[in-house]
């Protein structure tokens, strides 16, 4: 008996020296595998993996727990592995995933990896983060990650990866962020998503997506926000997404949506956000959208919508962006509007209201843009239209307003752009406008007003303030617009005008210092003189680029002329101008704006779009020498439409370019 009790605690140093002997194997099998991997990548030498080294620390020799990003449990067991941002350039092919059997969150975000994404990923089965995002892989999402059963963060996001979404992803039932956004992926959104019953986040934008959204993600009853814009999705928006009451935000705009936008929209007492521009949709804007309290955000322009503006939109007190533009909208502008005390974003333009601007919107006090130009609208301008004191930017272009412009207008110091050509306003324009400490552009032709420039309108402080020669021609827009004068704009003088903005662009960019950056380069705002030579106009937008910062700036510009990464980065550069220019050489050649072109940016070549399948066909075919001159100018157009900004050409180049051959 006594031999029995010695025995027992000399079996549990024996259990207990094994176990620390296997613990202490399976930490020196990691390191070995990790160090293999290491010497794999071609940053090995990179100061963040010098730890990376079992002779730096003799006390730790078989364990990579003290190495650089790398974390471990009480048993020196990795269960942790984050180099997010490093620098790190190599491939997957040897990372041990095998001899890491408890690794929970793996981050290797913002990298330089590249190569596919390995099937034996699937071997890390105790992951529930898997961060691989902003690097450089390729090839398809292999199905075998949804072997990864524990995962509930997966972000793919920012690479090249192409194919389909795996169906098997909606295996991952503890999945709450799903970040595929920014690749090359093509096909269905699989149904089999709509399984990820506690998913919050759902990032698929920026891919090549296409088919209709599966009904099925109206299941999804915990998502929080849903981006599924910059795709190529087709067929209606489905009504499920009513069940969705979490859901803050809703992105799915540049896509080939139609059919109504369902009043179950109504039902989402969460939404702060949505964005639907740029799209098919058709019929009414629902009543119930009123509902939509909690509401800052609402991007509805560039569809088919018809209808009236539904006197309900006026309960939505938190609405801070309303965008309704470039629809088929009609019937008069809503008084209740004006019990939108946040707003500060108005857009209306470019659709076919009548009736006159209503004096309630004199109370949005906080109302900085205000777009109406491009309707029917009648009758005189309110007076207390500026009444909070914050209007920078006014648009009431092209409608049949009449009267004398209001004191509330001519006291308006905040003005920075006014746009009122082509009414019928009438009066003294020396005694009915004011003094604009601000202001940067004022466009007042086509009305009835007499009398001269006052000279009150150059006492500006701004820098960027400007005072422009009278061109005789006016826009380019206008002429482009017009049947008859845009057959004396020949192919000639359409080549002269893409060769004076490129050398004006060159010398913004290049020879001034600090360079500028123009912001809002389109048809609107290049003017042809008589001898149609074009003059770059409109720098209120303008940015002098500091070379000591980021640049970081709110989006500012022309919709549909505006470089995609805007939308993401807010970072303005020389290429945004570049972008902006690929749209307006494209629109010379079209002789419209050409949107079909800008739809799917990824695919664009100048192969897909044919010279005489695109060619203004109100102007004669072009003569032989030109047409060359036409084909060269269409291929630097897809070049500056690049998604990638870093691969878009700069403008002196481009201006190098066009001396040699042209």
């Amino acid at each position: 008996m006594k031999s029995l009790t010695l025995l027992a605690p000399l079996l549990l140093c024996v259990t207990f020296l094994c176990s620390s002997l296997n613990v202490a194997s399976d930490s020196a099998a990691a390191a070995l595998a990790i160090l293999k991997w290491k010497a794999s990548l071609q940053s090995q030498n990179h100061s963040v993996l010098l730890s990376w080294n079992t002779s730096n620390n003799p006390n730790t020799k078989t364990s990579p727990c003290a190495w650089f990003g790398i974390h471990c449990n009480h048993a020196d067991s990795v269960i942790k592995i984050n180099l997010t941002g490093y620098g790190v350039k190599g491939t997957l092919h040897l990372f041990p995933f095998l001899s890491l059997p408890n690794l929970a969150e793996l981050d290797l975000s913002a990298n330089e990896l590249y190569g596919i994404i390995p099937p034996k990923i699937s071997q890390l089965s105790k992951l529930t983060y898997l961060d691989l995002s902003f690097n450089q892989f390729s090839g398809q999402i292999p199905p075998e990650i949804s072997h990864l059963v524990h995962l509930q963060t997966l972000h793919l996001a920012g690479n090249q990866l192409n194919g389909s979404i795996p169906r098997e992803i909606g295996q991952l039932k503890f999945l709450t962020d799903l970040a595929l956004c920014s690749n090359k992926l093509n096909g269905f959104i699989p149904a089999s998503l709509g399984k990820l019953s506690r998913l919050v986040s759902l990032l698929l934008y920026n891919n090549s997506l296409s088919g209709p959204i599966p009904p099925e993600l109206g299941n999804l009853r915990n998502l929080v926000e849903v981006y599924l814009d910059t795709n190529r999705l087709t067929g209606p928006i489905p009504s499920t997404f009513g069940n969705l009451k979490k859901l803050r935000v809703l992105q799915m705009f540049n896509n080939s949506l139609s059919g109504p936008i369902p009043s179950e929209l109504g039902n989402m007492e969460s939404l702060s956000e949505i964005s639907l521009y740029h799209n098919n949709l058709s019929g009414l804007i629902p009543t119930s959208f009123g509902d939509l309290r909690l509401l800052t955000l609402a991007h509805l322009y560039d569809n088919q919508l018809s209808g009236p503006i539904p006197e309900e939109i006026g309960n939505l007190n938190s609405l801070v962006d309303l965008e309704l533009s470039e629809n088929q909208l009609n019937g008069s502008i809503p008084a209740s509007l004006g019990n939108l005390s946040n707003l500060e974003i108005l857009f209306l333009r470019d659709n076919r209201l009548s009736g006159s601007i209503p004096n309630e919107i004199g109370n949005l006090m906080k109302l900085t843009v205000l777009e109406l130009d491009h309707n029917n609208l009648t009758g005189n301008l309110p007076q207390g239209i500026c009444r909070g004191g914050s209007l920078e930017y006014f648009t009431a272009n092209d409608n049949q307003l009449t009267g004398p412009i209001p004191q509330g207008l001519k006291n308006c110091t905040s003005l920075k752009r006014v746009y009122l050509e082509r009414n019928r306003l009438r009066g003294n324009i020396s005694e009915d406008l004011g003094v604009y400490p601000n202001l940067k552009f004022i466009e007042l032709s086509d009305n009835e007003f007499y009398g001269e420039v006052s000279s009150n309108w150059g006492l500006c402080k701004s820098r960027s303030c400007l005072v422009y020669k009278y061109l005789e021609r006016g826009s380019l827009a206008s002429v482009l617009c017009n049947d008859e004068e845009c057959k004396k704009l020949d192919w000639k003088k359409r080549v002269n005008i893409v060769k004076g903005v490129v050398n004006a662009l060159s010398y913004l960019h290049h020879d001034c210092s600090p360079p500028i950056v123009h912001r809002d380069i389109t048809s609107n705002n290049i003017l042809l003189d008589l001898e149609y030579e074009a003059h770059l106009s409109d720098f209120g937008t303008a940015q002098l680029l500091n070379p000591d910062s980021s640049n970081w700036s709110n989006i500012a510009g022309t919709c549909g002329y505006i470089a995609p990464e805007l939308s993401y980065t807010m970072q303005v550069t020389e290429k945004c101008d570049v972008f902006s220019f690929g749209v307006l050489a494209l629109e010379l050649i079209v002789g419209a704006y050409p949107g079909k072109f800008l739809s799917n940016l990824s695919i664009l070549t100048a192969e897909s779009i044919p010279l005489n399948d695109v060619l203004d066909q109100r102007l004669a075919p072009p003569l032989p020498e030109v047409v060359n001159k036409l084909v060269f100018i269409l291929k630097l157009a897809v070049s500056f439409l690049n998604i990638n900004s870093k691969s878009r050409p700069t403008m002196h180049t481009v201006s190098e370019l066009l001396f040699d051959h042209i």
